[in-house]
């Protein structure tokens, strides 16, 4: 069965991105101190079955690492099912950057999206990246990995040489074909089968409804009555999942490049092929202004010339030094990594002309971004292995041939350059475990006000979805940047970031439909 592709990621690709690119960096900025103690737990209501883990005393410690001084690490146990909490536990890695003043307002969680992102790393690596100095002054920031990712109980699949496999290695078959469709499916086949066995049977217990009564839990332990959370892209969803079931404990709460709770799997993925054409249409408009954009002419020519050059690539790779071959998806693969930021559009004009020149140095730099692979070919995290297994619990299973019919059609006249390299076969047809989630609008009746925040053109979250999401919240608030690249706080934006600093700090909620340039 064909697919397209599910893109949810991450604004902590961005901040990689922005780091291993440019050489910019945040790291802790605190003097060393000894870890703070643990506030008492909140156990009011806890039903005697969840008292064990509610109830649970944190054991902060010294992280590991070379900023460790400013940060203090624990681990939280969780019910491995939380419809059945005596069946086992697994664990939650979580981070502590406590405020700068030292009078926090209390907790600030934080998720990166995904999903399959680090909140641990985003944190421990670039806290003033995630929050920025206001917030970071105001609050006890938490970063943590929820379960299935990282260093928590982590979805685990084939090693690093079989990843790059199943990423990089071109199908015999041509594209397109019954042959090469079995190919993509046997592939897929062999990753499901290489995470059941080495995810020490924790893949069904992967889902985002999980996750958001894992965020429960990290409340109580930390001693916060209420949830004040900051979750970016796909953790604007665990945030509105959390709302849902929750409403009470909503403290306060902002979603910034929201996800459409209501939106399936298919309208999803068309939506974004959509708003990738898009972003890419922008930056080959500031492109052809550039010396060294390898483009020339209007945008409608170098779209065509970028088709031509995506089209060669797909009928004969180019070979990399390190063995790999640099394909049709795995060109589209960087330009989508780099389309993420408007920071990064400089390295996608280098990694253009390099590839026109049959170098594609840069091209799998950005690939490589994207898939979290080091420049030793190991992968630094577990965030695509993640990925799928909460996309395949997380979603319904489709079967609509008009509606596949009607959204390959939709792409290839919106999103023409990008539409033959879009369709897939779908790995979730193969996952070991029917999915669980359902698809459908969320109102979190009850909750206090929630910030959504949406970017006019952002690529991976449309507008659309941000504007969606805010109306459905019964007390949703939507505050609009317009621009460029995926989600909208800590993105240079005085409006938007003084609006979310205000909000968190003193209470204050924006006013709904506050537009900022």
């Amino acid at each position: 069965m064909k697919a397209p592709r599910r893109l949810i990621t991450a604004v902590a690709l961005v901040a990689a991105a922005a780091t291993a690119l440019t050489g910019c960096v945040f790291t802790g900025d605190r003097d060393a101190a000894s870890p703070a103690p643990s506030r008492t737990p909140i156990t009011e209501g806890v039903s005697a079955e969840l008292l064990p883990f509610y109830g649970q005393e944190l054991d902060w410690q010294a992280c590991e690492g070379a900023d460790s001084g400013a940060y203090d690490c624990t681990t939280v146990r969780a019910p491995r099912d939380w419809d059945d909490p005596a069946a086992g536990e697994l664990e939650l890695a979580v981070v502590r950057r406590a405020a700068d003043s030292g009078e926090a307002l209390g907790s600030l969680l934080v998720n990166p999206g995904g999903p399959g992102a680090s909140g641990y790393d985003l944190v421990a690596d670039s806290a003033q990246f995630a929050v920025g100095s206001v917030l970071a002054d105001a609050y006890d920031v938490i970063g943590f990995d929820p379960r299935g990712v990282g260093r928590s109980s982590a979805v685990a699949c084939f090693d690093a040489a079989g990843t790059d496999a199943y990423f990089f290695d071109i199908p015999a078959a041509p594209r397109g074909t019954p042959e090469w469709e079995a190919e993509l499916t046997a592939r897929n086949e062999q990753f499901a089968a290489a995470c059941e066995d080495n995810s020490d049977g924790i893949l069904p217990y992967i889902t985002t409804e999980f996750a958001a009564r894992d965020m429960d839990l990290l409340r109580a332990v930390l001693g916060d009555e209420k949830l004040n959370y900051l979750g970016y892209s796909y953790g604007t969803f665990l945030g509105a999942t959390y709302a849902k079931l929750y409403p009470e404990k909503v403290g306060r709460l902002v979603l910034d490049g929201a996800i459409d709770p209501s939106v399936p799997s298919l309208d999803v993925s068309t939506t974004q092929a959509v708003g990738f054409e898009s972003a890419l249409r922008a930056f080959m408009a500031a492109c052809v202004e550039e010396e060294d954009c390898p483009f020339r002419g209007t945008v409608d020519d170098a779209m065509t010339d970028l088709a031509t050059l995506l089209a060669g690539v797909d009928a004969t790779p180019l070979p990399a030094s390190d063995g790999r071959q640099l394909g049709a998806d795995t060109l589209m693969t960087g330009i989508i990594a780099a389309l993420y930021s408007e920071e990064n559009w400089s390295i996608l004009r280098q990694a253009l002309a390099q590839t026109l020149q049959g170098n594609p140095q840069t091209a799998f730099l950005l690939a490589d971004f994207y898939y979290a692979r080091n420049a030793d070919g190991q992968y630094e995290d577990n965030s695509s292995e993640a990925f799928r297994a909460y996309n395949c619990m997380d979603y319904p299973v489709e079967n609509d041939p008009e509606a596949e019919a009607a959204a390959t059609a939709r792409i290839a006249a919106e999103a023409p350059t990008v539409a033959p390299y879009w369709e897939g076969v779908d790995g979730c047809a193969v996952w070991p475990y029917p999915p669980t989630g359902t698809r459908g609008e969320i109102t979190a009746d009850g909750a206090a006000p929630m910030v959504v925040i949406g970017t006019t053109n952002d690529p991976a979250t449309p507008y659309e979805w941000s504007v969606s999401l805010a109306d459905q919240l019964a007390s949703g608030v939507l505050i609009t940047r317009e621009g460029e690249g995926h989600t909208g706080f800590q993105k240079g934006n005085d409006c938007i970031d003084s609006a979310v600093e205000s909000f968190f700090v003193d209470g204050t909620v924006p006013d709904d439909g506050l537009v900022c340039q």
